[in-house]
């Protein structure tokens, strides 16, 4: 008899940059018959026991997600993970002990690559579950940078160029440094000039050294100085044009709202996707933000700023944005470089050798979208997870106790700063929500882009999340 398929539980932590991704895969997945919950990875993660069996969707296999995945396989569920952060990562050994988990690992079912230098990433990793298997799927934000894509956004576009204009945009990346709470940052601020530096929380639970922890901090702090000092150049150089500063969604927005104060045309905001920023914008500027690399792949032309040189971090950590990027070392430079791609005579960075490296880091900008590549898994997985044994009351009950004192416990921590960052006002930042109808008109927009003439369904399910559904 064949089996029912299994429920997809999407979370999303990032609503600006998740979200929209992830609505293009549900929509996906709904042409071939899976339904979806789509909502808070925080909500999603307190209320496990009240979903059917099911594929869960984890962004990382870090140590904090042991405990989510434990539950989870417990009551019968898969676990499907890629790492949102592979395609632009530490050195290995940096990498592994932030971004793997071994506890974490033993209960993914399935990992999916974002191109061939992820899965040479993954196979370097000494504490691999062995026959674990890994697919070279791509990534659904790579999808939303394929041509045939693009016009999901003429609207956002649109409204962009009507509100700001003809602009530049600079996306900053500085939340080692600059964090949205400063116990967020890397390091603690030191008391003394000669103390040595005191990691943060954060740090120590990514496996940073003191010694990696401060040359990475020095160094992002320098960058981060340069651009404080670029974006008033660039107002001053550039009158015919808005500065639209980005930053990154767990930064400190206060530094650039104060830098906006003091100029004419610069404006600060982290509203919607980045792609439909991008493709409005005549140029970007950054400094080994992936946004380096989204630019390149809708072949707009990108400026890496770097005024500032770590060759060690740089070549480890932001090589493939500075090398699918215009290089530019000062600000004299940059700005010759800027006017000669607003002249028209500079376009995005092209070889034959920059494409071959972009197709060796991200798959799927041809052919079946990344999408249709992790459904394929989906259904792969399906036929073992359905007829998979039932869990007994027993685990049921122990698994509902676990997730409501996890849930407890997160909660309470929430309201101390010396216990957890993810305090109300940073959750409600990362995750503000959509409405219904909101939601609605942009999954519609997404069946128009992918020529699916059929209405999806898409209802509020759990209180906290949508259910997208044939």
């Amino acid at each position: 008899m064949k089996q029912s398929k299994p429920l997809l539980l999407i979370p999303v932590e990032l609503q600006v940059r998740e979200l929209d991704p992830k609505l293009l895969l549900a929509c996906v997945a709904a042409r071939r018959g899976f339904q979806s919950i789509i909502g808070s990875r925080r909500e999603m993660h307190f209320h496990i026991p009240s979903f059917p069996r099911s594929i869960y969707l984890s962004k990382s296999t870090t140590s904090g997600s042991k405990n989510v995945f434990r539950i989870l396989r417990r009551l019968g569920h898969g676990v499907v993970a890629w790492d949102e952060e592979a395609l632009v990562h530490l050195p290995p050994e940096a990498y592994f002990k932030r971004r793997l988990s071994p506890l974490a690992m033993k209960y993914v079912s399935h990992l999916l690559a974002w191109g061939e230098d992820n899965v040479d990433l993954w196979r370097q990793y000494p504490e691999m579950p062995a026959g674990l298997p890994i697919h070279i799927t791509g990534n659904p934000r790579g999808d939303l940078l394929r041509p045939e894509m693009r016009s999901l956004y003429d609207h956002d576009v649109g409204k962009i160029r009507s509100n700001y204009g003809k602009y530049i945009l600079v996306n900053t990346n500085f939340n080692q440094v600059n964090a949205f709470y400063p116990d967020m940052n890397i390091l603690h601020p030191r008391t003394r000039p000669d103390e040595p530096p005191v990691l943060s929380r954060r740090a120590i639970g990514m496996g940073m050294s003191p010694e990696y922890a401060e040359g990475l901090c020095n160094h992002k702090q320098a960058i981060f100085e340069d651009f404080q000092q670029l974006i008033p150049a660039l107002d001053q150089a550039l009158p015919e044009h808005t500065i639209v500063v980005r930053p990154h969604p767990a930064e400190n927005q206060e530094t650039y709202h104060n830098i906006a104060k003091k100029c004419q045309r610069v404006r600060v905001t982290n509203e919607g996707n980045v792609v439909p920023w991008l493709i409005a914008a005549e140029a970007l500027i950054h400094n080994g933000c992936t946004t380096g690399i989204e630019s390149f792949a809708l072949g707009k032309p990108a400026i890496t700023y770097r005024a500032s040189i770590d060759e060690y971090f740089d070549d480890a950590f932001h090589r493939l944005p500075n090398l699918l990027s215009h290089e530019c070392f000062d600000i004299q430079e940059l700005q010759q470089t800027l006017r000669n791609i607003l002249d028209g005579k500079l376009g995005a960075v092209n070889s034959d050798k920059r494409t071959a490296i972009i197709n060796h880091h991200l798959a799927a900008l041809d052919g079946p979208l990344a999408c249709d590549r992790m459904v394929d898994v989906f259904e792969e997985m399906t036929d073992d997870l359905m007829q998979g044994p039932t869990p007994s009351l027993k685990q049921k009950m122990k698994s509902r106790m676990w997730a409501t004192k996890r849930r407890v416990l997160k909660q309470y921590r929430g309201y101390f700063p010396e216990k957890s960052h993810k305090r109300p006002e940073l959750l409600r930042h990362y995750y503000p929500g959509i409405s219904l109808e909101d939601l609605r008109d942009r999954v519609s927009r997404f069946q128009e882009v992918l020529g699916d003439s059929r209405p999806l369904k898409i209802d509020p399910a759990y209180r906290q999340f949508y259910r997208i559904s044939r």
